[in-house]
């Protein structure tokens, strides 16, 4: 029951309604993606960052909802469901985000040791390269490896590597015009 629940949860379409409050069709500009890096790029800062927080908090609850419910196998479940919920949308036939944030979320209450450092890494990397999907990218690879280090139990070790390669295959043409220098600035 919790997880089609956690999985329309992560549907909410945080980056279409903050470009719509500015009357931007997000889907219609910039890379056309509905994110957090396709709305700084195309209004800002700001409404970015708004996007990365309501996108991640989408994440943070359903895992938090079945860390409370059903203890860290559910939170994985249902932080897994809406990460889906967010890249298949079923209000937008199935085309949403990359799921960077919402996975964010997920991993900032199933690993709260690794979620910040990783922030910190996606940070200086954006930062020096101009790249979101770079800095996005490493912290993603980096992320299973983290895990493995700091909670040492194997399912979820695989459990982050299942969820990290479903955001990975999301970045495949970032990884693309990356390789062939024609992957856009965030700034």
């Amino acid at each position: 029951m919790l997880v089609p629940l956690a999985y329309l949860l992560g549907t909410f379409p945080s980056a279409m309604l903050v470009a719509r409050a500015s009357g931007v069709d997000i889907r219609e500009v910039g890379s056309g993606n509905p994110g957090a890096s396709n709305v700084t790029r195309v209004l800002g800062w700001r409404r970015g960052v708004w996007v990365f927080v309501l996108d991640a908090a989408k994440g943070a609850l359903a895992a938090g909802t079945g860390l409370i419910v059903a203890g860290r196998p559910a939170g994985y479940v249902l932080g897994a469901a809406a990460i889906v919920g967010h890249i298949f949308p079923i209000w937008n036939r199935f085309r949403g985000g990359k799921g960077v944030a919402t996975g964010g979320g997920v991993f900032a209450v199933l690993s709260p040791i690794v979620f910040p450092m990783l922030v910190v890494l996606w940070f200086v990397i954006m930062r020096v390269t101009k790249k979101a999907s770079l800095a996005s990218v490493i912290s993603i690879v980096l992320l299973p490896i983290g895990v493995g280090i700091v909670r040492q139990e194997l399912w979820e070790v695989v459990a982050t590597i299942a969820m990290a390669a479903l955001v990975m295959v999301r970045h495949l043409g970032n990884i693309r015009r990356l390789l062939t220098r024609r992957e856009h600035a965030l700034t």
